[in-house]
């Protein structure tokens, strides 16, 4: 399973730089710093600090607001990280109307999101841009930028 993973995400890859026109068809959620909070807090309960949660890539860096993390699909260990990809959303996954907004956005990978609901786990920020945020979970198009 780690060896076929491995081999997609290379291929993958290897598309994002021979051509950008090619996206990949995926899914994206979207979190807040207070989920991800929440979600570090409760498995390092005793060891947590009250501060915001460190990303995988970076620790505690300002990235800014177009960011994403990667699900366990993409990770790869760390080499995705600072990696840029264009992102569209292409329709909902439930019955909310309206779940896209025209247009794309770019993104900067900063974080791993293990056990994610999506293929990529973007920023509130960067999903109200492309998508509603009360659809929760949008199926996408993505490449490398």
């Amino acid at each position: 399973m780690a060896a076929k993973v491995a081999f997609l995400l290379a291929a993958a890859m290897l598309l994002g730089l021979v051509s950008n026109s090619h996206a990949i068809e995926g899914t994206a959620t979207f979190y807040t710093t207070y989920n991800r909070f929440c979600q570090y807090f409760a498995k390092f309960a005793a060891a947590a600090a009250w501060t915001d949660t460190a990303s995988a890539c970076y620790g505690n860096q300002d990235n800014g607001k177009m960011i994403a993390a990667v699900s366990d699909e993409l990770w790869a260990g760390d080499k995705i990280c600072g990696k840029m990809f264009t992102v569209r959303c292409v329709r909902g996954t439930n019955a909310v109307p309206n779940p896209c907004h025209s247009g794309t956005i770019t993104v900067k990978i900063v974080d791993h999101c293990p056990g994610c609901n999506g293929t990529l786990d973007l920023s509130k920020e960067a999903f109200a841009t492309i998508g509603n945020p009360v659809a929760g979970k949008i199926v996408i198009d993505y490449h490398q930028a």
